[in-house]
């Protein structure tokens, strides 16, 4: 059986893999679009001006990926007029300036690359990207090709740096990255499992694709530790309409759990398939899918009581190393900003500035490149993304967060809320929902 960086070296595409982290964000639209990748020229950002950080940003502001980035206009402007940044950053006893320049990726790798090679061709001083594979990764190469320090994020750690071409134990000179990975899926799905007193057979949607075929090459292994079996409906083309013999597999094999990978329209049409022809599993926890607000409105009552991971919310207890604000008070202040649903994104944007103060604050000199990108793989701080630690592994350059399981259910303020329903990975994070069975 080929290793987790096999899987993810050779099957994994950049555009598959933007799948793996959710290409449901679509639905929520194009969002604002702050500099993109022709606008918002770059100003002073030559390292000779030496009383000037430069700070670069890249996601996908536009595009099929732009629901990731929604709020990214909102942290970055709250990040510029924060005391932190307006006063400038001390190293070395200089206070330097700081400036940051927004690029827009319209949700390309190829557009990515070449805004990233823009950045560094203009002396940027750290490159920082979010938000899938299509971005973190083109910009990631591009820094590492051109001596440049990056920290990327939003990515699951595997697709970051095995598909990249890494191998375990090796390391990129330049580039970081902090998230979570198929160990941490794992940690959040079986504990909710376990408490659903089920015969702990795992009904599994994966598609015929690279991110499908990474999880069924993975993932049953890593339940199996625990003792689930899984049910594989078999490989299925993204875009399928008719999902009746995959339901009657599931059905057939008595599988009381769910768990998936698919294109998001493919689980709502299967969600409401398996709704008519009787497959209820005892408890539903998806991956890819229903990371964000927008993409429970296809669903609308189906949603209730399905389980997925979260990373960053308003309950995360932790505050920001840069402003001293809250998670909570991010949220609240994004809701009251946009008149919409707080974001996990949010966190993990503000978290790579905290991260680039870090380095850039550690060092003699912040445009001395490779004394920050060797600063950078020495961070071990708390902000407002939690616990973050480079020195930890599981691979040179990568950091770990952990997440938590969440229910969508029935919500007050907005049609549908996270509910933090278990905390194993993470016992910061205070439960404020009761695990319940997706079906009962």
């Amino acid at each position: 059986m080929p290793g987790i960086e096999d899987t993810f070296s050779h099957t994994l595409s950049r555009r598959s893999l933007l799948k793996t982290l959710g290409a449901g964000a679509v639905a929520l639209g194009a969002g604002p679009i702050l500099e993109a990748c022709g606008l918002g020229s770059v100003k002073g950002t030559s390292t000779n001006n030496t009383k000037k950080i430069v700070i670069g940003y890249v996601s996908p502001q536009t595009g099929e990926a732009a629901g990731f980035a929604l709020g990214d206009n909102f942290v970055i402007n709250r990040l510029r007029n924060a005391a932190a940044i307006k006063n400038g950053f001390k190293v070395g006893g200089k206070t330097y300036d700081v400036e940051i320049v927004v690029k827009d990726t319209q949700s390309s790798p190829n557009i990515a690359s070449q805004v990233a090679q823009n950045l560094v061709n203009s002396g940027v001083d750290i490159v920082l990207a979010a938000s899938t594979p299509e971005v973190t990764n083109p910009v990631a190469d591009i820094c590492e090709a051109g001596g440049d320090p990056c920290v990327s994020t939003i990515v699951p750690w595997e697709a970051w740096y095995f598909g990249r071409g890494a191998k375990p134990g090796s390391a990129f000179n330049f580039t970081t990255c902090f998230f979570f990975g198929l160990n941490e899926f794992a940690g959040c799905f079986v504990p909710m499992w376990d408490k659903m007193g089920t015969n702990k057979i795992v009904a599994e949607m994966y598609p015929n694709d690279a991110d499908g075929g990474a999880f069924r090459t993975n993932f049953p292994g890593l339940i199996s530790k625990s003792g689930y079996v899984s049910l594989d409906g078999g490989a299925y083309t993204d875009g399928t309409t008719d999902y009746t013999a995959m339901i009657s597999k599931f059905k057939a094999g008595n599988a009381q759990l769910f768990s998936n990978v698919p294109l998001p329209p493919d689980f709502n049409t299967f969600w409401k398939q398996a709704a008519q022809q009787g497959f209820k599993p005892k408890l539903a926890t998806v991956a890819k899918v229903l990371l964000f607000p927008a993409d429970t409105t296809a669903l609308d009552t189906l949603v209730n009581n399905i389980a997925t991971d979260c990373w960053w919310s308003p309950f995360h207890p932790y505050t920001s190393s840069l402003t001293g604000e809250s998670a909570k008070d991010l949220a609240a202040a994004f809701e009251a900003s946009s008149g919409q649903q707080w974001l996990q994104s949010l966190g993990s944007v503000h978290s790579l500035f905290e991260v680039a103060h870090e380095a850039l604050t550690k060092v003699d000199d912040p445009h001395n490149k490779a004394d920050v990108a060797a600063a950078l793989k020495k961070v071990k701080y708390t902000g407002i993304s939690g616990p973050l630690d480079w020195t930890a592994g599981p691979m040179p350059g990568v950091a770990i967060q952990q997440p938590v399981g969440v229910q969508w259910k029935k919500g007050t303020k907005y049609p549908w809320s996270m509910s933090v329903v278990d905390n194993s990975l993470n016992k910061d994070v205070p439960l404020n929902g009761t695990l319940t069975p997706t079906n009962a």
